[in-house]
C-alpha cells in the first residue's frame, strides 16, 4: 500500500509556457495519451447523458485545446468551454467559448451542469472553496476526473512517460499533478459539496483517476 501523502499544490510548467510554444504543444500531445490511458473521455461520455436535462448546456472548466468538448458535442452532449486559451479552430460553431479565468468567471449562473477534467487539482483548498461557492449558487451537478494522489502513480508515470516520448514538461507536471490530486471525498469537501444538500460519489480507478459526481438533492 502507498504511504499517506499530504496534498501539495505546485506550479506546472505548461501553465507558464505560451500556448504555441513547441514544448507546450508536445506536452498537450502527451496529455492526450494520458487521458486516453485513464479513460477520461469515455467516462464523461458514459456519465453525462443521464445527468443533462433537455435544454441544459454543460460548462467544461479548463477546456484547453477543446478535444474533450469537441468529442462530447459530437455525441450530442451540448458542451461550452471555459479557458484562458483562445477558442480552438475546430470548436463547434453552435457552442460558446468563454476565454476567461475560471476563478473570476461571471457566467456560472447559466450552467446547471459543470465538468472538469484534470483541472481541479491545480487549485489550493482555499481556491477550491471559493470556486465551490460560485458553483453551488446554480449548479445541480458537478462532474470531475482528477488524479488520485498516490506515490505509486508518480512512480509509474516516471517509468512509463519516457517510453511514450513525453517531454520534460510532462514529466515534471505529472508528478506535481498527482501530488495535488485527491483521495476519497477530499474534492467535494473542498468545494463545500459534502453537506446535506449534495449526494457525492468519489471512486478511484486502478488507472489513477479519482472520479467525482456531485448531485444537488431535490
Amino acid at each position: 500500500m502507498d504511504n499517506p501523502m499530504r496534498r501539495s499544490c505546485g506550479p506546472e510548467i505548461l501553465d507558464s509556457l505560451p500556448h504555441d510554444h513547441p514544448d507546450a504543444i508536445h506536452s498537450r500531445r502527451d496529455l492526450r495519451l494520458v487521458n486516453a490511458f485513464m479513460g477520461n473521455r469515455r467516462w464523461f461520455a458514459r456519465t453525462l447523458p443521464g445527468l443533462v436535462r433537455p435544454g441544459e448546456r454543460v460548462l467544461e472548466l479548463g477546456s484547453g485545446t477543446g478535444e474533450m468538448g469537441v468529442a462530447l458535442n459530437a455525441l450530442g452532449i451540448p458542451v461550452d468551454g471555459l479557458d484562458l486559451c483562445p477558442r480552438p479552430r475546430d470548436w463547434p460553431a453552435g457552442s460558446q467559448w468563454h476565454q476567461a479565468d475560471l476563478k473570476g468567471f461571471q457566467g456560472y449562473g447559466a450552467y446547471a451542469v459543470v465538468i472538469g477534467n484534470l483541472i481541479f487539482h491545480q487549485f489550493t483548498d482555499s481556491e477550491l472553496a471559493e470556486l465551490g461557492r460560485a458553483l453551488r449558487r446554480s449548479a445541480r451537478a458537478v462532474v470531475a476526473s482528477e488524479p488520485t494522489r498516490r506515490r505509486l502513480s508518480q512512480s509509474i508515470m516516471a517509468l512509463v512517460a519516457p517510453v511514450l516520448g513525453a517531454n520534460y514538461v510532462t514529466l515534471h507536471d505529472a508528478r506535481v499533478s498527482i501530488g495535488a490530486g485527491f483521495q476519497g471525498t477530499e474534492l467535494p469537501r473542498a468545494l463545500g459539496m459534502d453537506g446535506d444538500a449534495w449526494d457525492c460519489t468519489c471512486p478511484s480507478t486502478g488507472l489513477g483517476a479519482s472520479r467525482m459526481v456531485a448531485l444537488r438533492r431535490p
